[in-house]
């Protein structure tokens, strides 16, 4: 069996202001990067054999300081797929090459774009249009925000990737982390616990908190605690 870790990243600087983050590539908060610290302190023994972060900062940030807790001899090291960058970034000594850990970085798991929501207040927000129509544009599954991604169209984007890139992995029983965002995350939980669209607007992922799944090809994805999933590894 394979294990999944899904891990939201930490607080970013306009979380912490109660700002309309969505593509805006703003950093990790203080508190963010010790969430990141203790997020990589809870799953330190699992043997991961590929991670996937998005193209934003604050995801990438996330998988790295977490990552640096890890008591596996594996350094985490981003794949390039520019062919200028893999040309120049290839590693000649196979030993040492064995030990890098790939990161793979896709857009589709970029968090939800907000439109012009991107960069505003929160509660200026709600205070101007009203908490029906904010509502609608932070939790409805359909609606968009004006110019931006409903959360049924990051799914659009994020199950598919995670379908055909991510679950190959774990088919071939290989131990994989996810450092992304609330909504592509939700995306994918949506997909693997087979939530109905009601069910996955109470669906809440604090940031800094793994989730586990086990993968079995025949059985799918169960949950596991995390603690538990990494206790499992302690001591192999």
């Amino acid at each position: 069996m394979s294990k999944l870790i899904l891990l939201r990243h930490g607080q970013s600087v306009w979380n912490q202001k109660n700002i309309f983050t969505g593509w805006v590539d703003v950093p990790l908060s203080p508190n963010g990067i010790e969430e990141a610290f203790k997020a990589g302190e809870k799953i330190s023994n699992i043997p991961f054999d590929v991670v996937f972060v998005s193209s934003l900062i604050r995801s990438k940030l996330t998988a790295m300081l977490a990552l640096s807790k890890s008591q596996i001899d594996r350094i985490p090291c981003v794949i390039h797929e520019d062919e200028r960058m893999k040309k120049m970034s290839k590693v000649y000594d196979l030993k040492n090459e064995k030990t890098l850990l790939p990161v793979y970085e896709a857009w589709e798991l970029n968090e939800r774009m907000y439109g012009t929501l991107q960069g505003l207040n929160k509660e200026e927000t709600l205070k101007k249009y009203g908490e029906a129509q904010f509502r609608l544009w932070r939790r409805s599954y359909h609606v968009n925000p004006p110019e931006g991604e409903s959360l049924k169209m990051t799914a659009e984007r994020a199950v598919p990737f995670f379908e055909k890139k991510i679950v190959d992995f774990l088919k071939n029983k290989k131990n994989v982390l996810i450092a992304a965002h609330g909504n592509s995350l939700r995306a994918i939980i949506m997909h693997i616990e087979k939530l109905s669209e009601e069910e996955v607007l109470h669906l809440e992922l604090p940031t800094g908190e793994p989730i586990c799944y086990e993968y079995d090809a025949k059985l799918g994805f169960r949950g596991q605690s995390v603690q538990e999933c990494n206790e499992s590894f302690k001591h192999k």
